[in-house]
């Protein structure tokens, strides 16, 4: 087929690639602009962009979509599909028109739970079990459109959001080509009422660890959270990241350091800590962690 691909973050990466293997024509690549990043704030080209770039194809990145110009120049694309992952931008009714066979999404949770921004951090942070990835006819609504194909998979006890991004972004990538084999087969079945939930974006007050919670819920935050935007508490006045835990046995004060390597009191129960990040350094296990900065037992965090 003649596709337009929109997507912008690395998870989209995967999908394009596996489109291109699959001998599909990729008419243009559309992904959000350069921004400016690191600390010479230059403007750097999103991970698809950059990847479009060195697979040869015709890359756009416009602000908006919303312009007659716009939308003028992506009909005349004349693909027959646009698969749309991550892209970042609201697709007007005319975009969602223009291909033959319309725009189809490849979204990571299973539809109607967890509609929106941040459908992994989400699902992990509510303690969910299962997870997995919908392929979606897109419509005007936040994803809200007919479901095509769907896998689903276990989320694992202690997997944090970027393990399971990247499990996703493969499974997304089988997925979408074994859609676009057998779209003409394929029945879209509408999402049910019931049970939709909205994964809104992280929100930065959400990072901070409040240890008076109980232990299975900042296990959950903590692995959600992992490895952006990060949770973070105090050791000794400093903030620290926290990028891995898992349950623990134990009780104390909320904060409480038990034992010699990071086994932390929750308000109810505990949590061991394995893998932690301070400023300016890079993420540990917390052995080498603890090797560079020792915590005694009965610091509280």
């Amino acid at each position: 087929m003649r596709i337009i691909f929109m997507g912008t973050p690395d998870f989209s990466v995967p999908l394009l690639e596996a489109l291109v293997a699959a001998g599909h024509e990729i008419a243009a690549v559309y992904c959000q602009p350069p921004r400016p990043a690191g600390r010479g704030k230059k403007d750097r080209p999103t991970p698809v962009h950059a990847r479009a770039e060195t697979l040869r194809l015709e890359v756009r990145h416009p602000v908006s979509l919303k312009s007659a110009e716009e939308q003028v120049g992506f009909a005349e694309l004349n693909a027959d599909v646009a698969v749309v992952v991550a892209y970042g931008l609201i697709l007007p009714q005319a975009i969602l028109d223009a291909p033959a066979r319309g725009c189809l999404n490849i979204h990571a949770s299973l539809l109607p739970r967890w509609r929106g921004a941040a459908p992994i951090h989400r699902a992990i942070m509510a303690g969910d079990a299962q997870t997995g990835v919908c392929i979606m006819q897109m419509e005007a609504g936040l994803d809200t459109g007919p479901v095509l194909l769907r896998q689903t998979t276990d989320i694992g006890a202690s997997e944090t959001t970027g393990a399971l991004h990247d499990r996703l972004s493969d499974m997304g990538a089988r997925l979408i080509v074994e859609a676009l084999k057998r779209l003409d087969q394929l029945t879209p079945e509408p999402q049910p009422e019931a049970g939709v939930t909205y994964a809104s974006k992280i929100d930065k007050a959400e990072a901070r660890v409040d240890w008076s919670r109980p232990a299975r819920e900042i296990d959950r935050q903590i692995r959600g959270l992992a490895p952006f935007p990060g949770a973070w508490t105090e050791i000794g006045g400093d903030r620290v990241k926290l990028l891995g835990s898992c349950l623990a046995e134990g009780q104390g004060a909320p904060g409480e350091v038990l034992d010699d390597v990071l086994r932390v009191a929750c308000g109810t129960g505990a949590i061991a800590l394995t893998r932690l990040q301070r400023a300016g350094k890079g993420a540990q296990d917390s052995e080498t962690f603890l090797r560079g900065w020792p915590v005694a037992k009965g610091t509280r965090l």
